[in-house]
């Protein structure tokens, strides 16, 4: 995923210089990832249902 990647691209360049992963770190991953979880269900079932009418279109 495109935010996975820019999300550790973000923490490479914090933590150039210190390589240790940080509460404030987690705390970020987790505000990312939560929204991220909660909505894929339904990301999903538009992708299925979009390429069903694409299919029979």
């Amino acid at each position: 995923m495109g935010l996975r990647k820019r999300m550790q691209n973000i923490r490479d360049k914090m933590n150039k210089n210190n390589n240790k992963y940080t509460f404030w770190d987690f705390i970020s991953d987790v505000c990312w990832f939560v929204p991220e979880l909660l909505f894929l269900p339904f990301r999903i079932l538009f992708w299925l249902i979009r390429g069903i009418f694409r299919f029979f279109d």
